[in-house]
Parts: C-alpha cells; sequence; structure tokens
C-alpha cells in the first residue's frame, strides 16, 4: 500500500466513523469502555476497518467526541482535495497561482502530498498529549494489521514519536493548495472544544501563512 492509499483509506473510514458515531448519538448509545466490545464496534467499520481502529486511535477512541466534527464527512481525497481548493478560489476568486488538489496529483508529487498530509494528521491527533507510549503501542498493533510496507510503517512510528513541530508539518506545503489541505486534513483531527487543540490549529494556520479569512473560507467550505 503507498501513502497516497492509506490517505484516502483514512479519510474512508473517517466518514463511516463518523456516521457510527450519528448512529450512537441518535439512540442516545454510548461508546463501550475498553475491552472486547469496544474493540468489536470498532472493528465493525466493514471495508477499511484496521484503517478505522487507526483513525479511532489517533482520535482518542472515543468516537463521541468526533461525531458532529463536519470535515469527517470527507470520505475521499477528491472530496477534501475539492473542498480545499473550492476554499482557495472562493478566498481568492480566482485558481490562478493555487497549485493542484491531491486528487489532480501524479507520481513523486502525489507521494510528497500525501506525506504532508499524513504527517498533520498525525500531529494534530498528538496536540491534546494524548498519545502515550501505550496508545503508540495500540497504533502500531492496528498498523500491523493493515499490511502495510515496512517504509510506511517506520513513517508511522516515526511520527507518533517525534515531538510537535508546526515548521516541519508547514514544511510540506509547496503551494497555496497544499497549505489548505493541511490545514483542513489538520481540521478532520481536531477537537474545536479543546483549547488546546483549538490553540494547534490556529498556530498551524500562522505557520502555513494562511490569512483569516482563507482560515475560514476553509473551515465554512467545510461545514457546507
Amino acid at each position: 500500500m503507498d501513502f497516497r492509499s492509506l490517505v484516502g483509506l483514512l479519510l474512508q473510514s473517517g466518514q463511516e466513523l463518523a456516521q457510527k458515531g450519528r448512529t450512537m448519538a441518535e439512540q442516545k448509545l454510548e461508546l463501550p469502555p475498553e475491552g472486547p466490545e469496544r474493540e468489536a464496534m470498532l472493528s465493525s467499520l466493514g471495508k477499511g476497518a484496521a484503517a478505522g481502529g487507526i483513525l479511532a486511535l489517533l482520535l482518542g477512541t472515543n468516537l463521541g467526541r468526533k461525531i458532529t466534527g463536519p470535515a469527517l464527512k470527507l470520505g475521499s481525497l477528491a472530496a477534501l482535495g475539492a473542498v480545499a481548493y473550492r476554499a482557495f478560489q472562493k478566498w481568492q476568486g480566482q485558481a490562478g497561482g493555487a497549485g493542484s488538489s491531491i486528487d489532480q496529483l501524479t507520481g513523486p508529487a502525489a507521494v510528497a502530498r500525501s506525506l504532508a498530509l499524513l504527517k498533520a494528521m498525525v500531529a494534530a491527533a498528538k496536540a491534546d498529549g494524548h498519545i502515550d507510549d501505550a496508545e503508540r503501542s495500540r497504533i502500531e498493533g492496528q498498523l500491523g494489521t493493515l499490511a502495510l510496507d515496512p517504509e510506511t510503517v517506520t513513517f508511522f512510528k516515526e511520527e507518533l514519536a517525534k515531538p510537535l513541530d508546526l515548521k516541519d508539518i508547514a514544511a510540506g506545503a509547496d503551494s497555496p493548495a497544499a497549505a489548505a489541505e493541511i490545514y483542513l486534513t489538520s481540521l478532520l483531527v481536531i477537537d474545536q472544544q479543546n483549547k488546546q487543540e483549538r490553540a494547534y490549529l490556529d498556530d498551524l494556520a500562522k505557520e502555513l501563512k494562511l490569512t483569516p479569512e482563507l482560515v475560514a473560507a476553509i473551515e465554512s467550505q467545510a461545514e457546507s
């Protein structure tokens, strides 16, 4: 599996997690505590179940925490790229100089963008400090069920272990389109009600050199 496929699988599993969370909320159900019942629920996502498990762990293994996140409705690379690109166009009034969205990229450019988005996703998940050694071990266990190539597994382990570095995340933005996608990908992981995580997102926007108007456009586009 390549990095681009993994990004797509995580987005898809996020959409499925969001749907499961909405159903639970409508039925006023609570996620079972740690144990076999919880694991069975998380593993019942159908296609992409293992990726769903990874994403659930990145989110803090709490479906209820994320069920209202509009960005988790984005279940594909095409959807993520389109939302970010439309937000940029709406802000600037034209597409000139925006760069290509991830669904339009191929070859090394697609790999580089996918890596940037995966790094952003993992970093955002660490923003509130909930990923400790035990969580990393569980995520690595889930990685093993995906039969990933060694390079991808090593990448994930290194990203999970290293400290937050906003400059490193922002360095993956080689165009305004890339910056918008990195921000949007981070948004889908962030809990905006958590002050620490919201502060991380605000700092990331500054590091990406996104104007408040463009940030508002991205968030508004994700909501719609």
